[in-house]
């Protein structure tokens, strides 16, 4: 029944549960670092889908090449592209690394015309402009840094955004060759966990190496996200199987707007004002574009 799905359809799930996990994710950022955090929410996913290896994983993967490409994904992401964007918001604020970081969907169609060879109609582009300027507008909903940062700083959230849409086109182009949106899932995040769970445990400042904090305060938050994240993930991988890059990033990239409706109607942390009217007045269209004649 779900295979009967369109692409578009698993794009705009997966982006819900981002935007529902990133909510559930900032519960416990008051209680536990950012890096301690990303590295209990990665290897929650990780062992979300290790749980499930009785029931979907085909162990004759592992010995196709093709396995390549996903253990190269999990070095780039989420390991690289959430370190780089919570640089990012320490050297630029919120406001700016988010704006800039709204971009992804311009890196997605350029991997996915020039590495796949998909062509970019003009509805799809105006879709893919209508979402990234809706991104924008709800990034500058936030209070206006101060003029303090360091020009190189500006690279940190675009180098998010290329990163994440690097991944999504390395992940279509592996599955071009093993099409298994649960395998590819598997591998990446399980590299990606073992790497951001070591870079965690080194020693710091002369103290010795300590397990994670699993039963600190707030890290029950972080896991839960990272759960969330992982249906996600093998819904988004789900979409590129069978989708195109030019079409399923741009839904992707709408994920502030789930976030902000969250926010507004069921974690009560903002308030409806005009950029949110504004922000969904230019992203409804604009995916209703992509899904008709993307």
């Amino acid at each position: 029944m779900l295979e009967a799905l369109p692409p578009y359809a698993f794009a705009l799930f997966s982006a819900f549960l981002f935007a529902l996990g990133d909510q559930v994710q900032a519960q416990g950022m008051p209680a536990m670092s950012a890096r301690t955090g990303a590295a209990l929410g990665i290897a929650a996913s990780a062992v979300s889908f290790w749980l499930l290896a009785p029931w979907f994983l085909h162990v004759e993967n592992f010995w196709h090449h093709g396995v390549l490409w996903f253990i190269a994904i999990g070095f780039i992401r989420p390991a690289l592209s959430a370190n780089l964007a919570i640089a990012g918001i320490h050297h630029l604020g919120p406001t700016l690394a988010g704006t800039l970081s709204s971009i992804a969907p311009l890196f997605g169609a350029a991997f996915g015309i020039l590495l796949l060879g998909e062509v970019l109609t003009w509805p799809v582009a105006a879709g893919t402009m209508g979402i990234v300027l809706a991104v924008a507008v709800l990034a500058q909903s936030g209070r206006r840094q101060a003029v303090g940062w360091p020009a190189w700083a500006l690279l940190l959230p675009i180098g998010a955004a290329m990163v994440r849409s690097t991944s999504h086109a390395v992940t279509k182009i592996g599955m071009l060759e093993i099409p298994d949106p649960y395998f590819a899932a598997l591998i990446s995040f399980t590299i990606s966990a073992a790497l951001t769970v070591t870079l965690e445990k080194l020693p710091r400042r002369g103290q010795k190496s300590r397990p994670l904090p699993i039963r600190a305060p707030g890290a029950a938050w972080f896991i839960a996200s990272g759960v969330i994240f992982a249906v996600s993930v093998l819904s988004l991988n789900r979409a590129l199987l069978t989708g195109e890059i030019i079409t399923v990033v741009p839904i992707i990239a709408a994920a502030p707007v789930f976030t902000m409706a969250l926010s507004v109607t069921f974690f009560k942390r903002e308030k409806i004002t005009p950029r949110t009217l504004l922000a969904l007045a230019l992203v409804l269209p604009s995916v209703i574009a992509i899904v008709v004649w993307g």
